[in-house]
């Protein structure tokens, strides 16, 4: 395939130079393809996995087809990414290629920052990027108007759409100007995706880029079954059985990665975490550590592993289950490449994690095997097995004369051969059984006490606000790293929602939610006591059933029932 020079595409001036100071020469496939046809005027449709370099291929045109001219306070392009991590990255991207143009103004607009600042920076700005649910947010109330924007950018369109940001996405298409052009990328072309474009753009053209599958037959993939609190015990035990040379783990949220990285480095791994909150330098340094192999172990968030490409994974571990079936199939389609075998362990705790990760297998024709926690003597067993291979592969090689000469020294001052080999081997390989705690089988179970219980967080909003649950789960996933598909029963009530949040992420959702406003509303959030009941209200000395709905989207996400 004949490679493209961004030389070669006729960028402005400006941006060439932004460019080469950025060390690009090559367009990816997704830039050479799709920069022309955006640079038309044309709609257009990418489909192209994550790491291609699609921010360049929709930023360059964008900022392009700015006019410093045009009056401040609305923007003439507008790009939507499902979280925070992704705007914030989108953003940067866009502030280095504009370095050498004049009257260019990004702003970045999510959940989570300062209501205020955002607003001063939307009073200049010509170029917005943020996250569906706070672009809904200074929509109502008026510090965000759209009538100049002539380009509107979804970026990971599928993934905004599996996190509920459907409604939120059609209001700011349909609040936008009929003429815009209307960019759309998605790494998947589920229904949802095709009836968008049916509706909101003008004859698109398909830009198709790398639609290779990840050969997962390449890649042995297991399961274990870890009690619950006992996750982090089983990682440990997991890492000192299959000994990786390379692996990565991956967590759904920030503060798991955090956990999970001080845990490692606590018993002794060369383990560094990647997510959101590290800036480039950070991210820089990490990157370069696990590509050269100082470090094993890479923890890491799905959004912040995306576009890393390191060769010679051998492990790939889910700490936490994948949000989806998408993230299944990307973490462990790290491994396993070049025609090299990998594995891929995921580590379930309790039956309703067992059961999701099957639907998972079921939907990307995989058999995802259960295997047993290893015990203290199978890590004992493989351990010395591995070592000693290691020693008689050394002794074929030939040893060294220099250490022979020291091994007839010690045996002058008396010391016996086998304490002599003995010693040399602990000082090579460390002394056995670093402080592991075992798992005993019979502690394992699929289900029963607390495994797959859920708490519920209280929502100071319901009907009378208008809310609805496509609402609260957007709200939920652009602050937090769960999926729609990991929450559970939504009760609204008059004046009030509850949520049900898997019990070992509900304190951390709670945080969360502090500050958060939904529908533009300020909400309060507290977690519900366990034994209280509030489906009953006082009322003139008598007990009263409130009026509610209810959403359980474990079962379905439009599964409804009125009371």
């Amino acid at each position: 395939m004949n490679e493209t020079k961004f030389s070669e595409l006729n960028l402005r001036p400006e941006i060439q130079q932004a460019v080469e100071a950025l060390g690009f020469e090559t367009a990816t496939p997704i830039q050479a393809q799709s920069i022309p046809l955006i640079r038309s005027g044309q709609d257009v449709i990418g489909r192209s996995q994550t790491g291609t370099g699609k921010t360049l291929a929709f930023g360059i045109p964008a900022l392009e087809s700015i006019n410093p001219a045009l009056p401040k306070g609305a923007p003439q392009a507008l790009i939507l990414c499902p979280t925070r991590e992704l705007a914030q990255q989108a953003c940067e991207e866009l502030k280095k290629l504009s370095r050498f143009l004049h009257g260019v103004r990004t702003a970045e607009i999510y959940g989570g920052a300062s209501m205020d600042r955002q607003i001063v920076r939307l009073k200049n700005a010509n170029i917005v990027v943020g996250t569906p649910g706070r672009i809904m947010d200074h929509m109502r109330r008026k510090t965000l108007k759209l009538h100049q924007v002539r380009m509107v950018v979804l970026d990971e369109a599928d993934e905004m759409l599996s996190m509920g940001f459907k409604e939120d996405i059609e209001t700011i298409l349909t609040d936008t100007p009929e003429d815009r052009q209307t960019i759309l990328f998605s790494a998947t072309m589920p229904p949802a995706i095709m009836k968008l474009t049916r509706e909101f753009q003008k004859d698109p053209a398909l830009v198709e880029i790398n639609r290779q599958n990840i050969t997962l037959e390449q890649i042995s993939q297991y399961f274990i079954d870890a009690p619950m609190g006992r996750k982090m015990d089983a990682l440990n035990l997991l890492l000192h059985f299959h000994q990786p040379n390379l692996a990565m783990v991956f967590c759904n949220t920030k503060k798991m990665v955090d956990e999970v990285t001080e845990y490692l480095l606590e018993h002794s791994f060369s383990a560094a975490g990647l997510h959101g909150d590290m800036n480039q330098s950070q991210r820089t340094k990490t990157l370069e550590g696990f590509k050269s192999g100082r470090t094993t172990l890479l923890v890491a968030t799905d959004v912040a592993a995306r576009g890393i490409d390191v060769s010679g994974i051998d492990y790939v571990i889910n700490y936490d289950i994948p949000q989806n079936t998408e993230y299944y199939v990307h973490r462990i389609g790290r491994t396993g490449r070049a025609g090299k075998p990998g594995s891929a362990i995921t580590i379930c705790s309790g039956r309703r994690q067992v059961y999701t990760l099957r639907d998972i297998a079921r939907a990307v024709k995989s058999d995802i095997r259960p295997i047993d926690i290893p015990t203290l003597d199978s890590i004992r067993q493989k351990s010395a097995a591995l070592n000693q291979e290691r020693v008689s592969s050394l002794i074929r090689e030939g040893v060294s004369l220099h250490y022979q000469e020291m091994v007839n020294s010690l045996l002058a001052e008396g010391h016996p051969l086998p304490t002599i080999a003995a010693a040399a081997l602990e000082l090579c390989f460390g002394k056995p059984e670093k402080e592991i705690v075992e798992i005993k089988a019979a502690k394992r179970n699929a289900g029963g006490g607390s495994n797959g219980s859920y708490r519920k967080i209280v929502l100071s909003a319901g009907r009378s606000q208008r809310i609805a649950p496509n609402h609260i789960v957007g709200a939920i996933a652009e602050r937090t790293g769960i999926s729609g598909g990991e929450i559970g029963k939504i009760e609204i009530y008059d004046d009030r929602s509850l949520v049900g949040i898997p019990s070992d992420q509900a304190e951390e959702v709670l945080r969360a939610m502090q500050g958060c406003k939904i529908c533009g509303k300020p909400v309060s959030a507290f977690l519900l006591e366990e034994r209280s009941r509030p489906s009953q209200r006082k009322e003139n000395g008598r007990a009263k059933p409130d009026s509610r709905k209810h959403y359980d989207r474990r079962n379905s996400s439009k599964s409804r029932r009125g009371k």
